[in-house]
């Protein structure tokens, strides 16, 4: 089986080389420059570009790539599994969908399944975490997209930013938001809810907000002794270091792992941000 997955899952390079997993590379943009995301661009030259005062943007990924892509695994007879951003944050997994679509006229048999996952950064990476060992265990398709589906629709992202005006220039969050959590050092908590960012709470500091953020946790999550949880940050590791910790010393979850938040995401998000991934119902 051939798993799929975007750069905006926020996962390393090597993970994709060392798990076999086709990486579909989004877009970003500097000045007049394009490059395809993890391939062509370091996230940490994203994050140097905006605290230059430069404006990323992004956009999905090439309608000709998933063409190729999947035109490839139609010719092998292979089955194929791909795990895609959310549609509300980005054009991909319509594309994706298009695609298929456009092939299955010459290739009728094509056995490719596509989920639009509501979920974005670690969110999704833990999601194809999961496929992989599926799929390593020996898992049908049928009974890895049921899995893959169900902890879709239970991952909870919670993350704060330290500047909303990022995420406002990208369409993300309303202006009115960007300008409210500007003042007074007032910082956001967002979730994800149908696949779109939303604020939920307002506090003062970053030290209470990341506390906040463990307590939402300790409310939401599903035996978290048990869960495999992740946290990303927009290239402050020093700060997903000091969360993690307090996460270890208060849940005892089963693991925690970090990673730099991507060039796709932090393009929105910009520097600095922190994110915590996990899930409200494991079975």
């Amino acid at each position: 089986m051939k798993l799929f997955a975007d750069s905006a899952s926020d996962l390393p390079k090597s993970f994709f080389e060392l798990h076999n997993v086709e990486l579909i590379p989004l877009k970003v943009h500097i000045d007049n420059d394009e490059y395809e995301d993890i391939i062509g661009i370091d996230s940490k030259e994203v994050y140097a570009a905006i605290r230059a005062g430069k404006q990323p943007k992004t956009s999905q990924a090439s309608p000709e790539l998933f063409l190729t892509l999947f035109e490839e695994l139609a010719k092998t007879g292979e089955e194929g599994f791909y795990i895609a951003l959310s549609s509300a944050l980005s054009g991909t997994y319509s594309t994706a969908v298009m695609m298929k679509e456009q092939l299955m006229e010459t290739y009728p048999d094509l056995k490719l399944t596509i989920i639009d996952s509501k979920c974005a950064s670690l969110g999704i990476g833990l999601l194809i975490k999961e496929a992989v060992r599926l799929r390593d265990e020996g898992m049908s398709l049928s009974m890895m997209e049921e899995k893959v589906r169900f902890s879709a629709m239970h991952m909870e992202h919670l993350f704060t930013v330290e500047d909303l005006d990022y995420m406002a220039r990208g369409g993300r969050v309303s202006k009115a938001s960007a300008f409210i959590g500007g003042l007074l050092n007032i910082k956001p908590l967002l979730h994800v809810e149908e696949g779109k960012l939303v604020p939920i709470e307002k506090i003062r500091g970053r030290k209470k907000v990341i506390k906040r953020m463990i307590d939402v946790m300790g409310e939401r999550a599903d035996r978290l002794e048990e869960q495999n949880i992740a946290i990303s940050h927009g290239d402050d590791e020093a700060t997903a270091l000091e969360l993690k910790q307090l996460i270890e010393e208060r849940y005892h979850p089963k693991s925690i792992e970090i990673h730099l938040i991507g060039s796709t995401v932090g393009a929105h998000a910009g520097p600095d941000t922190l994110a915590l991934f996990f899930l409200n119902k494991l079975s």
